[in-house]
């Protein structure tokens, strides 16, 4: 195993302390810097982005050849950490633990140490490794005139007035498919310049709000759907993925069923608990979203759009299309014509 300690002040001393460890090269271009290694140790990235007010961004794409402990000292530098594995799995501790605690493939991790405390993270050996985290100082973070802490559940309140780092927190959340959406796009954005780094930084208060959303609904006791399992999850969000890339197939409940070996009531289930709607209500929101960017993007006419979308009752589209955007797509449509100046 390769012990790599770090005592830092800051998220750019930590990516130069793994390098020190693993080798790589370090680049650095908008304020985003890019660890780079492919060598015996390790392949692939890590990279830091700090925003303002203490935010900062630390993203792992990375495949160790060895085990990997990183012995992280709480000191000056002793942020609250979001932390969210895309791909693979890692384990937590404390420098108190006998044991660590797994964090699997799609769960989330809150955690802060108290002053002069160590935590602990351990990577396996050859597994695709892409694991978010977000970093908040505490201190720069709440001066900012945004940021209105008291909105919080009791024990994230706690953990953010705790400036002075005298407490330490762990929360192991549960399993979070939506949170996977929004990392991924973390990855996909194509822009540059100032324009990436704010699109990123966009994104990134996305992810944070879903893990504050979540542990909420944890400190409230509200569980995971008991009829469905890990891997079942998995495999409807596959599925609402087929759909939002297809819209216009004919998609019965049936047949969605046969598709991904669930029953239809676990079906159901998973579609309620992942996008808080049935399937049927899902698959009309979709298409519904595809036919509004169709109008707004295209020159295909209302009877075009319907049967683009998988419809067959143009009346009854622009019934459900008023219901969910108040405006029929013929009003909105016109909307769209800008009227040219004489």
């Amino acid at each position: 195993m390769i012990e790599i300690e770090i005592i830092a002040d800051n998220t750019k001393e930590v990516l130069q302390e793994i390098q020190k460890h693993i080798g790589g090269t370090v680049e650095e271009k908008w304020s985003e810097c890019c660890l780079t290694v492919n060598n015996n140790n390790a392949t692939g990235t890590i990279r830091f982005i700090p925003f303002d007010w203490g935010v900062s961004l630390l993203d792992y794409n990375i495949t160790f050849n060895n085990d990997v402990q990183l012995k992280i000292h709480a000191s000056c530098f002793n942020p609250i950490r979001f932390v969210y594995p895309l791909s693979g799995h890692f384990t937590h501790k404390f420098d108190v633990d006998k044991q660590g605690e797994d964090i699997e493939q799609f769960q989330s991790l809150i955690y802060t140490n108290k002053t002069g405390g160590i935590n602990y993270l351990e990577f396996p050996k050859g597994v695709n490794l892409k694991v978010n985290v977000i970093q908040i100082v505490r201190k720069q973070f709440l001066k900012k005139r945004t940021t209105n802490i008291s909105t919080l559940n009791k024990k994230l309140y706690e953990i953010f007035v705790d400036t002075d780092h005298e407490n330490r927190y762990r929360h192991y959340g549960t399993l979070n498919l939506k949170m996977a959406d929004h990392v991924k796009r973390l990855w996909n954005i194509k822009t540059k310049g100032m324009v990436r780094i704010l699109n990123i930084e966009a994104i990134v208060y996305e992810i944070l709000t879903l893990h504050i959303q979540q542990h909420n609904k944890l400190q409230q006791g509200i569980p995971l759907p008991t009829s469905l399992i890990k891997s079942e999850l998995v495999t409807i969000r596959k599925l609402a993925q087929t759909i939002l890339k297809n819209p216009s197939k004919d998609y019965s409940l049936e047949y969605l069923a046969t598709e991904s070996g669930l029953s239809q009531a676990k079906l159901q289930d998973g579609f309620k608990f992942l996008f808080k709607r049935t399937v049927t209500e899902y698959i009309r929101h979709v298409r519904l979203e595809v036919a509004r960017d169709l109008i707004t993007t295209t020159d295909l006419n209302i009877s075009q759009i319907v049967y683009t979308i998988g419809f067959t009752s143009r009346s009854y589209f622009s019934k459900i299309f008023k219901e969910k955007y108040g405006i029929t797509p013929n009003e909105f449509k016109k909307q769209l014509v800008v009227p040219v100046a004489v």
